[in-house]
């Protein structure tokens, strides 16, 4: 009997749990990807609603959200809400800034949102996201853009606070994505982006007015819309903040290449007397011309003294494309003159280069 009894204890143990689990709390996992963005006096806020509560299990059923924003030391500050949102939901919000807050110097200004269980308990405040609080910089007025060889020069009115501003650029003829040609495999240039940003500091110089900058990296024979906004900027906890002015009205402008390539320099002349097995000559050189669109050049001559004599073409019609020409159609004895023209892609001509002259040697 006693060995029966025994063996009813052993079986009965193995059933027994082990240390009782303390209960959930079910709170749900703090933020962790709060975002805040300021345009004007509105500010918005992204974020996502976690899935799992503090012990990883799934949550269920919508969540109150608490929102608040606070400055500098500051207790933050409830923005009342009415957000109600489900596990794994897309979250956004958007405020308009008190004018407390819209107004004065910019500063920082912080941002949590805080999930609550139904007990009205949290695991804690999100992540930070900050913005600056402030008055927003002044629009940009008078912008204008025009089209010079280097680029568009774009022009607005200086303000005496000297911000930074920021140029959005879209282009308004986009090209369509460009196939090897067959022949040679060679690509044409890649495709501009659709939209780029320039942002224009201001200058070392105090007290030079920000009023102008250049954008060099455009493509003939585009159309391009410029909007301009004042920038200020604030470091804060080691990260640069901005707050934007507002957007002005937009500026087109379709830059044509009306322009010629630079003037040949550095003409010189070097006369080859006759020889038995070859016919006296004149060696041309100068210096290349580095325009990004030169297409090639044309030698042009006159004899010495004959001012009244036109200027004669005496390069061939394929294209000469390196900066020298060996000219074969001179006489002992004579003296010429030469000038050179640089010639654009777009078929502009450049003015003649300077002078300059050499005798052929008489045997």
């Amino acid at each position: 009997m006693w060995v029966a009894l025994a063996a009813v204890f052993f079986f009965a143990g193995c059933g027994t749990p082990g240390a009782p689990l303390p209960p959930s709390l079910k709170l749900p996992d703090p933020v962790t990807d709060l975002v805040a963005a300021r345009a004007g006096n509105q500010v918005s806020l992204a974020f996502t609603i976690p899935k799992k509560n503090t012990d990883k299990l799934l949550l269920n059923g919508n969540l109150p959200v608490r929102i608040c924003r606070m400055q500098e030391a500051e207790n933050c500050n409830d923005i009342p809400n009415s957000l109600l949102l489900s596990p794994g939901a897309k979250a956004a919000f958007t405020e308009t800034l008190p004018p407390a807050l819209a107004a004065g110097s910019p500063r920082p200004l912080t941002y949590f949102v805080e999930l609550k269980n139904s007990h009205g308990r949290s695991a804690g405040l999100s992540n930070t996201a900050m913005i600056l609080a402030g008055q927003a910089p002044a629009p940009v007025a008078g912008l204008s853009a025009s089209v010079h060889k280097q680029g568009v020069v774009l022009r607005w009115t200086a303000d005496s606070e000297r911000t930074a501003v920021r140029l959005h650029r879209k282009l308004l003829t986009p090209q369509p994505e460009s196939k090897p040609q067959a022949q040679s495999g060679l690509m044409a240039p890649a495709p501009e982006p659709l939209e780029q940003n320039l942002l224009v500091e201001p200058g070392e110089q105090a007290g030079a007015p920000l009023d102008r900058a250049l954008d060099k990296d455009i493509r003939f024979g585009q159309v391009y819309e410029y909007r301009a906004q004042r920038v200020a900027r604030v470091t804060a906890g080691g990260k640069a903040l901005e707050l934007d002015g507002e957007l002005s009205a937009p500026v087109r402008v379709e830059v044509l290449d009306i322009f010629p390539p630079a003037v040949p320099t550095g003409l010189a002349a070097v006369a080859i007397a006759a020889q038995p097995d070859a016919k006296a000559s004149i060696d041309l050189s100068w210096q290349p011309v580095t325009d990004a669109d030169l297409a090639c050049y044309i030698v042009y001559r006159r004899e010495a003294g004959a001012t009244n004599q036109a200027w004669q073409r005496i390069s061939p019609a394929e294209p000469l494309v390196g900066p020298a020409f060996h000219d074969t159609g001179v006489q002992p004895g004579h003296t010429y003159q030469y000038s050179v023209v640089s010639i654009s892609q777009s078929g502009h001509q450049s003015e003649r280069s300077a002078e300059t002259e050499e005798t052929v040697p008489t045997p």
